[in-house]
């Protein structure tokens, strides 16, 4: 089955990250799948063009140029798929799918819509999602999402949950040096990440708990602005930004918690890693991300807008070995059971089958 995923860019992102790993996995299961990045290649592109894969970026900057070039694009591709991941991949190349003649066209919305909604963009949307033969929700929460601002029609939403491939501990020579109980975030640092919350949450508990760390692998727009809070709580000795990592793999192999503080959230690639290795979590009640550690029973759940209510989690889960243990087994049996990569793209492999001309060509 030919597959071709359509991507905003292939920099390192939860989406982009869950993309390359779909491609090897449906390469080894003797698929063929590509990637086209409406902009730039990006690290991760980069790096599955060195493992033989064909990604192509720059298809287009505007809706116009896009839609025109994405045509000529799956024409002489003839993918029997064509799987749009978030809005603008949906809205820019979807007609150009079904114009082209593709049996099946799936839209991914890897996160929630507002509040505040952007209006035009939903409205786009929604009528790009017409086109679809499926729309995709992550996880309950974005599912009721989409059923809830009426951007795509209900019969065709469904849910799969994100997978991901389990992250292998490392011997501890090879690790980050820590000296304390260590608290890691792995995302990109953007406003919506609120990570004022979180530095302000661990200042205060460092004040009862001073052998805490916290350690923040990402990169953003945020991230001159969250050094200099850090320095001005008087917690930059405590906090390292280590910036954008290709491999995250040492960082949570010695980490002893994992923690975001997001203001909305679908389902995070980094959470489910987390999950995969057995570590505690810390995340706010929002999306996906609060449905699933309920699910799972693997760590604690506070406000968005109360850094005492993180405080207080900060100092449970680092006081109580127990309890951690049993976040710990949690988190590793509930991804095994429900958030595997291979769990994932069956799922997904069901539905790319479950279209009228997906059918039609089946039975011959």
């Amino acid at each position: 089955m030919k597959i071709a995923h359509v991507v905003d860019s292939m920099d390192i992102g939860g989406a982009e990250i869950m993309v390359s790993q779909m491609c090897r996995l449906q390469r080894e299961q003797g698929h063929d799948p590509c990637v086209f990045a409406i902009a730039h290649l990006g690290p991760l592109g980069e790096k599955m063009q060195a493992e033989g894969f064909s990604v192509t970026p720059n298809v287009g900057r505007h809706l116009s140029d896009s839609t025109w070039n994405f045509f000529r694009l799956f024409k002489a591709l003839q993918p029997d798929v064509v799987h749009l991941h978030h809005q603008t991949p949906t809205i820019y190349a979807s007609l150009a799918a079904r114009i082209a003649g593709v049996p099946s066209v799936i839209s991914t919305r890897h996160n929630l819509a507002g509040p505040p909604h952007k209006v035009v963009a939903e409205l786009k949307f929604a009528l790009a999602s017409r086109r679809c033969h499926w729309v995709v929700g992550i996880c309950d929460a974005t599912v009721d999402n989409l059923r809830k601002i009426h951007s795509a029609p209900a019969r065709k939403i469904t849910r799969i949950y994100n997978g991901a491939v389990p992250l292998v501990r490392e011997v501890q020579a090879e690790l980050p040096s820590k000296s304390a109980f260590t608290l890691l975030y792995v995302g990109r640092l953007v406003p919506v990440k609120n990570h004022a919350l979180l530095l302000n949450a661990f200042h205060a508990a460092l004040s009862i708990m001073p052998r805490l760390r916290l350690w923040m692998v990402g990169d953003g727009s945020e991230r001159a602005a969250l050094e200099t809070l850090a320095a001005e709580l008087g917690i930059a000795a405590q906090v390292t930004f280590w910036g954008q990592q290709l491999d995250v793999t040492p960082f949570f192999s010695a980490a002893d918690a994992f923690i975001m503080s997001s203001k909305s959230e679908g389902l995070p690639i980094s959470l489910l890693q987390a999950f995969s290795v057995g570590l505690p979590v810390i995340v706010t009640d929002v999306g996906g991300m609060a449905e699933v550690v309920r699910l799972a029973k693997a760590g604690l759940i506070v406000s968005t807008t109360d850094p005492a209510e993180m405080t207080s989690a900060i100092l449970r889960l680092a006081g109580s070995s127990a309890e951690r243990k049993q976040f710990s087994a949690n988190a590793e049996a509930a991804f095994r059971s429900s958030f595997s990569l291979e769990t994932m793209v069956d799922a997904y492999m069901r539905l790319y089958r479950n279209t009228p001309a997906a059918r039609r060509a089946a039975k011959g």
